[in-house]
């Protein structure tokens, strides 16, 4: 592959003048929906549920906080990707701090906090397998786990941005419908919600049974940690970075770069209109039916705990219209996560020094190597644990923790790197702020809370 055909090698081989025109930005987006499908599956349809199922209506205000506060530190390593054509982990190379060896600090605390990360995307899988069981009664779901991730491993393997990229919002899109249709029906059947019980979550009350879970959603609801640093890789893949071009002092350049942030921000805004509209509809769920009914999906039981959200709602039928739904939307899950895993390790290891990322034969190759290493790794968290619901809380927490590694990385980008053409106004850097302000109170709160300081 030559360096025009390279993505991660900006050259002046594919410069594109950026659309103006919504309509025509409209045709350009994708990265920040492959995020999407990452964090449905684990975050919204898994962690947020559960969180309603325990706590009602009251922490509502929770979910909502997750998802619209992060997206400014997303948008920030999207600028930086765009201007400076740098994937993640070179760019993170590129922090304060002390290096052990050639990589940063804060590469080599992601490999650390990754090994943590195992058991969320290990419980994704296992519960796809979960809803192929209930499907097929006669299957073992130890035994399913070994397909489904097979055929992900096969899926990534063979296939480059472009495929992942209609997979995912295909995906997201019919699953996102049926469960809106799902949030209207249940208006008409005896959990009906009033507004005075949706306000009522909106008080910043955290009861203290629903705190380990309420910090895990937080961290792995909206935009997580991981999914941010996975942007970058999308947004390059995509040409966001090749259009621009390699950085010049010119005019022509400023204009292309200040136009491809445009386009990107949309990209991003998009992406979390959906994942809000989603979060907002299975909390509400979990809050009407399985709170009501004293249920809480856990271990074996998750799907079909789950299921009842539908089939109380929608009617009996709506089981198998469930099951097909949560299948596209775990799996998908599993998909982008796969995809954005092997891009992650294949450059930290690269930072490290054991390859050179640019080098797409090289990069290639590891990507196809991780791409059935990962899998194996996450079936074999599943088959120790074996409780979807516990290793999802599990990874959210540990996104928490990432978050305080891109939410330094933001603010970096922000006030040292970011060209000063390129300043934005009070009112972004103020969103910015409150993202990392944020961020760091529940990281130190959940901190505090597992040392036992508070």
């Amino acid at each position: 592959m030559n360096a025009s055909e390279n993505p991660y090698v900006v050259t002046n081989d594919k410069v594109l003048e950026p659309p103006v025109h919504w309509w025509e930005r409209l045709k350009f987006l994708g990265p920040g929906l492959i995020l999407t499908a990452s964090i449905v599956g684990s975050g919204e349809l898994i962690t947020t549920t559960l969180l309603g199922a325990q706590a009602g209506f009251v922490c509502f205000w929770v979910i909502i906080v997750s998802c619209l506060v992060k997206v400014a530190v997303q948008v920030e390593f999207g600028k930086n990707a765009i201007y400076t054509g740098r994937s993640t982990m070179l760019a993170l190379n590129g922090l304060p701090g002390p290096k052990f060896g050639k990589a940063n600090w804060s590469i080599w605390l992601w490999l650390v906090l990754m090994l943590p990360k195992m058991l969320q995307v290990g419980g994704i899988v296992g519960s796809v397998a979960m809803v192929c069981k209930e499907v097929w009664p006669e299957m073992v779901t130890t035994w399913m786990v070994w397909p489904v991730a097979v055929t992900a491993s096969v899926l990534v393997w063979k296939g480059g941005y472009s495929l992942i990229e209609r997979v995912c919002v295909v995906l997201i899109c019919l699953f996102t419908l049926f469960t809106v249709a799902s949030l209207v029906s249940v208006q008409f059947t005896t959990y009906a919600f009033s507004w005075a019980e949706v306000r009522s979550g909106l008080t910043f009350t955290l009861p203290p049974a629903a705190m380990m879970v309420a910090l895990g959603a937080f961290g792995i609801t909206g935009i997580g940690g991981d999914e941010i640093m996975a942007y970058n890789y999308w947004l390059i893949e995509k040409g966001y970075a090749s259009h621009t071009g390699p950085r010049q002092d010119s005019e022509a350049w400023r204009r292309r770069a200040a136009g491809w942030m445009r386009v990107m921000q949309w990209d991003a805004m998009v992406s979390m209109c959906v994942y809000t509209l989603v979060t907002v509809v299975f909390y509400l769920l979990g809050a009407a039916v399985l709170n009501r009914q004293g249920l809480v999906p856990k271990s074996e039981e998750l799907i079909k705990t789950l299921s009842f959200m539908y089939t109380e709602s929608l009617g009996a039928w709506a089981s198998g219209v469930f099951l097909a739904g949560a299948f596209v939307v775990l799996y998908s899950t599993v998909i982008a996560a796969l995809a954005a895993w092997t891009r992650m390790f294949s450059d930290a290891f690269a930072q490290i020094g054991l390859l050179d990322f640019r080098n797409a034969a090289q990069r290639n190759r590891l990507i196809t190597i991780l791409a059935f290493v990962l899998p194996m790794c996450w079936v074999v968290a599943f088959l120790f644990y074996q409780d979807p619901a516990f290793m999802v809380v599990v990874g959210g927490l540990v996104t928490v923790v990432i978050l305080f590694i891109v939410a330094f990385a933001a603010a970096w980008f922000r006030y040292k790197e970011l060209p000063p053409e390129f300043k934005p106004g009070k009112l972004y850097d103020a969103w910015l702020w409150l993202s990392i302000i944020a961020i760091s109170a529940v990281g130190l709160y959940a901190g505090a809370k597992a040392f036992g300081v508070i």
